[in-house]
């Protein structure tokens, strides 16, 4: 007996159905695909752990980069001048070398055990998501996955970018603001888990402030905003976007303050943009569908 055709679109193309064809397994089936994704997951994080955590110290010394430059431009200040050839005054305050304390005994070990966890997380982040992937792919559409795909990659680009504007532009000014406090009778000695998790929690912040381009492509993609409604509220979201800033950064500065703000609402405005491509194109889609069927 012949295979009957499959139902085909007015284009020609198989039907969505049939994409998923291929995709369809039994319950036990995706139980034994899921216990595999989780394995090879897992193996490859645990690998990219043990990796970072022989580096460590290594990937410590570049995060402390942001603190010790600030220190080093102080280390060496000469604490008095001559003044007019016969005075001495005071000129600055040398800080010393930079040194981070830590005041439990642990504290070392377990700032290497979470450096080499974060940085195992983003080292494995390409196995692990094309893990995720590959477990979910089968039940989506040909476009779907397209589209999944181009969402996974910039997501991971924006929150890279995100970070690394953090460190290397908000931290230094946030570093510089706190260590200003340093004087004569007053000097910092930071702890090595604060400025660990001050570092880490303020590079994640940013990480996420920039995937906000992405969420407001999605959300125009389902119709939930559009750039008519985006561009109403932009006047409120200069507020919002300050508010969030003075929450998010840790630092009491205007200065760290600013470096969270501005990026967001740069970052808003070409969401608006964005969400004006998708909402112009389906409004297109709507009309040129109105008219065939007024045909």
């Amino acid at each position: 007996m012949a295979e009957p055709a499959r139902a085909q679109t007015d284009e020609g193309e198989p039907e969505q159905d049939s994409e998923l064809e291929s995709g369809r397994m039994p319950f036990l089936s995706h139980l034994a695909e899921l216990r595999d994704r989780v394995r090879n997951a897992a193996i490859a994080f645990t690998v990219a752990f043990l990796v970072c955590w022989y580096f460590a110290k290594e990937i410590f010394a570049w995060l402390a980069a942001p603190l010790f430059d600030i220190w080093y431009q102080h280390c060496d200040v000469s604490e008095y001048v001559l003044c007019r050839g016969h005075d001495l005054v005071a000129k600055g305050v040398s800080w010393g070398q930079p040194k981070l304390i830590y005041t439990g005994l642990t504290q070392p070990f377990w700032v290497d055990m979470s450096v080499a966890m974060w940085a195992g997380v983003f080292v494995a982040s390409p196995i692990i998501f094309h893990q995720i992937w590959k477990f979910i792919a089968p039940g989506l559409y040909k476009r779907e996955r397209k589209i999944g795909v181009a969402f996974a990659v910039m997501s991971a680009l924006f929150f890279v970018c995100g970070a690394l504007f953090c460190f290397y532009f908000a931290l230094p000014k946030l570093y510089n603001f706190l260590l200003s406090y340093n004087s004569r009778n007053l000097q910092s000695l930071p702890n090595i888990q604060e400025y660990m998790d001050l570092t880490r929690d303020s590079m994640l912040a940013f990480g996420a402030i920039f995937e906000m381009p992405l969420l407001i492509y999605f959300l125009a993609m389902i119709g939930l905003v559009t750039h008519r409604s985006l561009w109403r509220f932009s006047r409120w979201f200069i507020v919002l976007a300050f508010i969030i800033g003075a929450i998010l950064t840790p630092g009491p500065d205007v200065i760290s303050q600013l470096m969270m703000a501005l990026p967001m609402i740069a970052l808003y405005n070409i969401s608006i943009l964005l969400a004006w491509r998708v909402t112009t194109k389906r409004e297109r889609a709507q009309a040129a569908q109105r008219a065939r069927e007024d045909a």
